[in-house]
């Protein structure tokens, strides 16, 4: 018998080291999950398990609108992000052009700049040109950001791909627009999601922008929930937290997928 298997049950440093990130990181989410149970208005005690503050959640009118005007602002801002976004990186790839390194610097700097500047400097230059606040001036400045997530993960993926796959295409009797439609993006197409997703998930959790260029009644979700946090943590704050959570990790996981499927078929 070797040394390792005399003794199974011998946990490394490195593995104890992990479980208690893990747990540090997810012992809130759980106590999270825990209270948007809990029948208690306060989150003092445990007075009992209930769902009722799930069913009063989707009784809300105000975060219903909240949530609906969130969705409207994430998707219109992504699927503009995935056509200016992709067609950006394709640029950066394939094309050599004077300014070209510094075009890529500035183009992903919205990634590292903070949210602070881009919301104060969003706002200033709606102001000069007198654009009145509105939920589309929000949808203008998460397409900034969204823009730049969406072209890094495409751009990731072009580095993978075979430079020849349009050449040979074209060599075939394919026009341009059919080499790109036919070829190219039905490989770029799971970057493509998976950088969507990134982007959707992103501009649903943005507050701090959306606060600075939202216009009246065009409240986010992110925005509701803080306004109503301020008096303090209610139970269906807790039960909202718990479902956007689930939501964003099922995104999350499905971007991996596509991301790990579209590998997958560029190695086989």
């Amino acid at each position: 018998m070797s040394r390792s298997d005399s003794r199974p049950w011998r946990v490394s440093w490195q593995g104890l080291f992990a479980a208690l990130m893990f747990f540090y990181m997810y012992l809130p989410i759980a106590v999270l999950a825990v209270y948007s149970v809990n029948e208690s208005a306060y989150s003092a005690g445990w007075t009992g398990f209930s769902w009722r503050w799930y069913r009063k959640l989707f009784q809300d009118g105000r975060i219903v609108r909240a949530l609906e005007n969130s969705l409207m602002v994430a998707i219109a801002s992504v699927a503009i992000a995935a056509i200016f976004g992709t067609l950006m990186a394709l640029g950066l790839a394939k094309y050599r052009f004077w300014g070209k390194s510094l075009y890529r610097g500035v183009a992903y700097l919205p990634l590292i700049v903070p949210d602070i500047a881009i919301a104060v400097s969003t706002l200033i230059f709606l102001a000069v040109l007198g654009i009145q606040l509105s939920l589309w001036t929000i949808v203008a400045a998460h397409v900034v950001f969204c823009l730049s997530y969406v072209a890094i993960v495409v751009s990731s993926r072009l580095t993978t791909l075979d430079p020849h796959l349009e050449e040979a295409a074209l060599d075939l009797g394919a026009t341009p627009l059919e080499a790109f439609f036919k070829v190219l993006l039905p490989e770029l197409a799971p970057a493509i999601l998976a950088g969507c997703l990134l982007s959707f998930i992103l501009s649903m959790d943005d507050f701090l922008i959306a606060s600075f260029t939202a216009g009246t009644g065009a409240t986010t979700l992110p925005m509701e929930i803080f306004s109503r946090i301020r008096t303090g943590v209610k139970p269906d704050i807790n039960a909202l937290s718990v479902l956007l959570i689930l939501a964003s990790g099922a995104v999350a996981c499905g971007a991996e997928y596509l991301r790990f499927k579209g590998n997958q078929r560029h190695n086989s």
